[in-house]
């Protein structure tokens, strides 16, 4: 596996707090990686890292086999990486489609868009599609999100990262507002955009929802990746020991503790 987007020696502190303590991580194409880890492991600071959210104290990121510096999400996004953080980053007031083209408003045809309207029909439908690839059950594409459902949201912001993504998209907790339906088509569309060959990252605390669908999964605990297993050679036994320390007497690959 080449790796499209790669860490090495990551380290952040926050005052006295080691929030990432020589962490590495790596995620291919058409793979998806599920990052685990217990709360304070690491997860969410290694993310921000990698999306452009967050400054380093050291450490490299290479992206296509080439170090980069991700300093914002606007670098992240022009690289094709997407991120649904837990907090979502959706503007309440706006709709399901501005919410969609926020930054990437289509213009009008014509006089019109030289003067500053949008094409909002075709916003409206392009948004429209891509909530129904998600089993989308959002009502209107008219009111603000700020109206809606947890769960509607959630799908707004999930639609809205896969969508842009044509490298490597974040899902952090995706399907922690939905229902069994709603989950159910999170996870098809999440093989679904790792079957045309994106990378998926996907922060879970669900171990059932990583053992169906990751093809690794990278545990991380004390602000360092701690094991690396393959999705389908793993066990839920497996995944809560290396959290929690019980196998973690060095990086474990694939089961087995690395040399």
């Amino acid at each position: 596996m080449t790796a499209v987007l790669k860490a090495e020696g990551l380290t952040r502190s926050f005052g006295h707090v080691m929030a990432l303590n020589g962490a590495d991580f790596e995620v291919g194409l058409g793979e998806v990686v599920a990052l685990i880890g217990d709360n304070g492991a690491g997860k969410s600071t290694l993310v921000k890292a990698l999306t452009g959210n967050l400054a380093l104290d050291s450490g490299v990121i290479e992206f296509d086999g080439r170090p980069v510096t991700l300093d914002s999400p606007t670098t992240a996004s022009r690289l094709g990486i997407e991120v649904v953080h837990q907090d979502l980053a959706l503007a309440p007031h706006l709709n399901p489609a501005q919410n969609m083209f926020l930054g990437r408003e289509i213009p009008a045809k014509g006089v019109l868009g030289w003067l500053g309207f949008m094409d909002n029909k075709e916003m409206r439908d392009r948004t429209r599609e891509r909530l129904a690839d998600l089993g989308g059950t959002v009502r209107s594409l008219s009111s603000p999100v700020g109206s809606m459902s947890g769960g509607q949201r959630q799908q707004i912001a999930i639609a809205r990262a896969i969508a842009w993504a044509d490298k490597v998209v974040f899902l952090d907790e995706p399907t922690a507002a939905l229902g069994v339906v709603q989950t159910k088509n999170v996870l098809d569309s999440i093989k679904r955009v790792r079957d045309r060959g994106i990378a998926v990252v996907l922060i879970s605390h669900s171990m059932p929802e990583v053992l169906e669908i990751a093809d690794r999964v990278q545990v991380m605990r004390l602000g360092r990746r701690v094991a690396t297993y393959d999705g389908k050679e793993t066990n839920v036994e497996q995944l809560v020991g290396a959290m929690t320390g019980a196998l973690s007497l060095g990086e474990v690959s694939n089961g087995k503790e690395a040399a």
